[in-house]
């Protein structure tokens, strides 16, 4: 049975969940999955076009046009770590505070999947960079500040119902991502991917990452075995696709959306 959140004021009609997706994890395959078993819902995807085409300004913009931010961070992760995780987390940020599509009246509200957060944004890639040593603790800690004090300020806007975590090993990951060889990536190794895999498994089974905000540390997660290769197996499909309904069906019953509360947030 899906662990759910405590019920209360402010719970909203329609579940948001962010799948928590380890890179190359087979998440696009997952995304359209779901968009094909539930075509209610609302999809919200990373915006990596956007990533790899930064528009520059001012004088640069003659010289060079855009720049890709993400190429960038993969070669010289020390000199551009934080300016993607700002870029990124405030494009997620943006994300979330777009309106879902209007839908015909008496109709019930989508479920709103996106395919990651500002939590996992903090918690899983900013925390792993500065752990590497690609994040200097000054930066760690404005990203920190700034971070806290957006959500705070946001409040329900910015509320989560509950995390779908996907796991597969740090070894099925790395031969998926040679397989779709995005060109940013071809430097990726196996060490990155562990590390990836042990902060969402600190963070969201063992539950031992230290969070900054009460209801986060009670945030319902529902974790989808996607090891086997999914995306030809109609059988594991059908599997992954109840447990997940379950899931929403839960939330949608009992779970208060995971708000940052200004007056519950815990010291960093």
């Amino acid at each position: 049975t899906p662990r759910v959140g405590r019920g209360g004021e402010g719970a909203q009609a329609h579940p948001v969940l962010p799948p928590l997706l380890p890179t190359a994890v087979g998440k696009s395959t997952f995304l359209k999955l779901l968009g094909a078993t539930f075509p209610e819902w609302h999809l919200v995807t990373e915006p990596v076009a956007q990533w790899q085409k930064v528009p520059a300004s001012g004088a640069a913009q003659a010289a060079m046009g855009s720049a890709n931010l993400l190429q960038m961070m993969y070669q010289e992760p020390a000199r551009w770590s934080y300016t993607f995780q700002t870029f990124s987390c405030l494009g997620r940020l943006k994300a979330m505070l777009e309106p879902p599509p209007e839908r015909p009246p008496g109709t019930p509200h989508p479920v709103r999947v996106f395919e990651r957060s500002v939590y996992s944004d903090r918690y899983v890639f900013a925390k792993n960079l500065f752990e590497a040593g690609h994040l200097q603790p000054l930066e760690w800690a404005i990203y920190q500040d700034w971070h806290g004090f957006l959500l705070r300020q946001l409040g329900p806007r910015a509320a989560l119902h509950g995390f779908l975590y996907l796991r597969a090993t740090p070894q099925t990951c790395l031969e998926r991502l040679r397989r779709r060889a995005r060109s940013e990536e071809g430097g990726i190794q196996l060490q990155y991917l562990q590390q990836l895999h042990a902060q969402h498994e600190h963070w969201l089974v063992e539950k031992t990452t230290k969070v900054h905000f009460e209801d986060m540390k009670d945030a319902p997660v529902l974790v989808l075995d996607v090891d086997k290769d999914f995306e030809h197996d109609v059988a594991v499909q059908g599997v992954l696709m109840a447990q997940v309904e379950a899931f929403t069906v839960a939330l949608r019953a009992e779970a208060s959306p995971l708000r940052p509360d200004p007056h519950r947030a815990l010291e960093p």
